[in-house]
This record gives structure tokens, C-alpha cells and sequence, in this order.
């Protein structure tokens, strides 16, 4: 089940297929080549974290996900900074602002995020979840995979009732 603000979300989406596609092996080097280039803008304490499906070596849409976390007094300054080297926001929330970037021909879906907002500390636990249980990773790995062509609203619909249903776990 989703929530109320899910629901809207997925409702806003488009519906052109969703490709998954295979982990790409190049991972870890294009993710470390992104990590170098944030903390030359940003600084060396800047907290920049590999997320998502190819964080856990799983097959994905295609793309890496990476979050930059900050404090909500940061955001601002941070958007401006990123601005400079990857281009302007694709799309901004009051806890996010995501920007696409290439590295060696690679998508990057780079989010800065208020690392104290509950959306983004949820996406964490669910993660956090999933690397201590693996058949909860298969599970994941194999709804991925099974949602290869379906609809963007499909598959967000299915992976966010995934994640819902992993975070009321990690409750317990």
C-alpha cells in the first residue's frame, strides 16, 4: 500500500516503459570518479554516498545512483555549487534537488539531500535493511528484474509498496 504522498507522486509519472538492465561491472570506478569531482567542488568532508540498485551490484535502470548528504542549512549554498560544475537542477523538493550527469558516457542520478529529512533517512533504513538480508536483496533484485518494460508508474508502484512493506519490517 501506498501512502497519500506516494500515490500522488506515482500518479504525476509518465507512462513510457521502464528499462532494467544488467549491473554494470564499471560501477565502482565511475562512482569513485563522481565522489572525486563533489568533494573538489564541495570539500573533502563533503559525505557523498553510493546508493540504489547498483550500490547492492543488483540490476537497475541503467544508471548510478549518488547522494550528497547535507545539513538543511547547506542546501542552498550546496545547489549553487553543484550548479556550477553539473548544470541546473533537473528537479527540486523542499529536501532534494537532483541533477543528471554523465561520467564516461555513464548516467548519474546525483541527489543532494537534507540528510535528516524523513524521507531520506527512510531511504537508508530500507537500505541499511536490505545489505543484513539478502533474501530481502533477491526479492528486490527479482521484482527489478520482473518489472523490466513496464510502465515508469508501474514499477514505482510496485517498488514503492516493496519499500514500504521492508520499512514496517525494520520496525520490528
Amino acid at each position: 500500500m501506498l501512502t497519500k504522498e506516494q500515490e500522488e507522486w506515482v500518479n504525476h509519472l509518465r507512462e513510457r516503459p521502464i528499462p532494467i538492465v544488467p549491473y554494470d561491472p564499471r560501477t565502482p570506478e565511475l562512482f569513485a570518479a563522481v565522489e572525486a569531482r563533489i568533494k573538489r567542488i564541495l570539500g573533502p568532508e563533503a559525505v557523498v554516498v553510493h546508493c540504489g540498485a547498483s550500490s547492492f551490484g543488483i540490476s537497475g535502470q541503467d544508471e548510478i545512483d549518488v547522494s550528497i548528504e547535507c545539513e538543511a542549512s547547506e542546501f542552498d549554498s550546496y545547489v549553487v555549487c553543484l550548479e556550477k560544475e553539473f548544470g541546473a537542477v533537473k528537479s527540486r523538493y523542499p529536501d532534494r534537488a537532483r541533477f543528471e550527469v554523465k561520467q564516461d558516457g555513464k548516467k548519474i542520478d546525483l541527489k543532494l539531500c537534507d540528510r535528516r529529512h524523513p524521507n531520506y533517512v527512510a531511504g537508508k533504513i530500507f537500505e541499511d535493511f536490505l545489505h543484513k538480508n539478502p533474501a530481502d536483496l533477491e526479492r528486490y533484485r527479482i521484482l527489478k528484474e520482473k518489472n523490466n518494460g513496464v510502465s515508469v508508474k508501474e514499477y514505482y508502484r510496485q517498488k514503492n509498496e516493496f519499500i514500504n512493506e521492508i520499512l514496517e519490517r525494520a520496525k520490528q
